[in-house]
């Protein structure tokens, strides 16, 4: 497929993100002081970017098969 590696390593770069920051959260303790909550914050900000992260590079794969698909029945 054309261009693939960037979108692959970005997949790859969404997984460890979204392992690191479940990770995080499951670690966090369960008393409820300020500092806590700020953690579970950005653990729960850094899920959702890895989430995003992971739709656009997928977009970017299923365009690049179109992409390829496109140019293989204009040249067949």
């Amino acid at each position: 497929m054309i261009g693939l590696t960037p979108a692959l390593e970005g997949l790859l770069h969404s997984q460890t993100q979204f392992t690191q920051a479940a990770q995080s959260i499951a670690r966090a303790p369960l008393s409820s002081g300020a500092t806590d909550t700020v953690d579970l914050s950005a653990a729960a900000v850094a899920l959702l970017a890895a989430r995003n992260n992971f739709e656009a590079n997928t977009q970017i794969i299923k365009i690049s098969d179109q992409l390829e698909q496109t140019l293989i029945n204009t040249l067949g």
